[in-house]
């Protein structure tokens, strides 16, 4: 099952890297997730912005599995969550396949992959 998990991302890293010309890791999946759910459009973002994408993601794919829920947008149109239930305690690779996982999930729902 794992080496399924791995071929299904690398294959969504390929598919990233032809529409966006780069084949993001794990932060840089990420935080084209966090610009997309941002739905601002591409810009320069600073570094504090930059980890703010990164926990919208974060937040955005893991509120299926009731991680998360969406309270509302700040008068920035920037979007916040409540954390519902504890992430689950794993060793990094585990945690690291945990939102590859949830990843992948997202981009099937979103018609991407």
């Amino acid at each position: 099952m794992a080496e399924d998990l791995q071929v299904r991302w690398l294959k969504l890293r390929i598919k990233l890297k032809e529409q966006f010309g780069i084949k993001p890791d794990m932060n840089g999946v990420l935080l084209l997730i966090g610009v997309q759910e941002l739905g601002q459009g591409p810009q320069s973002f600073s570094k504090e912005q930059k980890q703010d994408l990164m926990h919208i993601a974060i937040c955005t794919i893991l509120a299926p599995s009731g991680y998360y829920k969406l309270d509302g947008l700040d008068e920035e149109g920037w979007p916040h969550f409540s954390q519902l239930k504890p992430l689950p305690e794993l060793y990094l690779n585990d945690q690291e396949n945990f939102l590859k996982d949830h990843v992948l999930l997202y981009f099937q729902h979103q018609g991407f992959i």
